[in-house]
């Protein structure tokens, strides 16, 4: 029997069509009001929970929730409120850093384009994709933790690299699907596909995708 899934191409068919039917919706999981709010909720984000940073923010917003009014709180302050999301002080410096800069280069707006946002301190191409994709509905396809690994686990990409990863998978789905693609792969990864819990033998997609599948799938970090 032709296994209908022998193919990356098949397989990603398959995934991008099932999640849609599971996750019709695609809401923000950090909570914001704006490219600049949402620009430092995602820099918290780092090695650290949506949920935890949704918990931190308001307080941080009851402070600044602009790039003119951030820039003015001293680094230390924002260290001591956001000292529950880890990694305070280099994030605090981070913050403040790109607060000022915005007003300086940018007149106090995000501006839309990776280069520019991947000069800010404390900005990376993970966290420039998410802004372009979730504030400015720019097509792009932010991998985290979730998606490096079920992107492993479904053999849509090798697992080299984070950045191989993202190539692989824009040259997979078509690209006005990404924005919404990659949510869709992360709530998938953290309700079915966990790290433990399924290990690429146990949930929907790993069953239906690798139906002899016996053996966990080891991923590359």
């Amino acid at each position: 029997m032709t296994n209908p899934f022998a193919t990356k191409a098949a397989r990603a068919a398959y995934i991008d069509r099932r999640l849609a039917e599971l996750y019709p919706a695609t809401p923000v999981p950090l909570q914001h009001e704006d490219a600049y709010t949402l620009l430092v909720a995602v820099l918290l984000s780092a090695q650290c929970t949506d949920r935890r940073v949704n918990e931190v923010t308001p307080r941080l917003w009851a402070v600044a929730d602009n790039p003119e009014a951030m820039g003015r709180v001293p680094a230390a302050k924002i260290e001591a409120i956001i000292r529950p999301c880890g990694l305070a002080a280099q994030k605090a410096r981070a913050i403040a850093g790109l607060s000022r800069l915005l007003v300086e280069r940018h007149g106090g707006q995000v501006p839309r384009s990776f280069a520019e946002l991947e000069a800010f301190p404390g900005v990376g191409h993970k966290t420039a994709s998410v802004v372009m994709a979730q504030a400015f509905g720019e097509p792009a396809f932010p991998v985290d933790t979730h998606i490096h690994r079920l992107a492993q686990r479904w053999r849509l990409t090798d697992g080299r690299s984070v950045e191989q990863t993202e190539r692989d998978l824009k040259r997979l789905f078509p690209r006005e699907h990404w924005n919404k693609l990659h949510l869709r792969i992360i709530f998938y990864g953290r309700e079915h596909c966990t790290a433990r819990g399924c290990a690429g033998t146990a949930c929907e997609i790993c069953r239906a995708l690798f139906p002899g599948r016996k053996r966990a799938v080891t991923t590359r970090k």
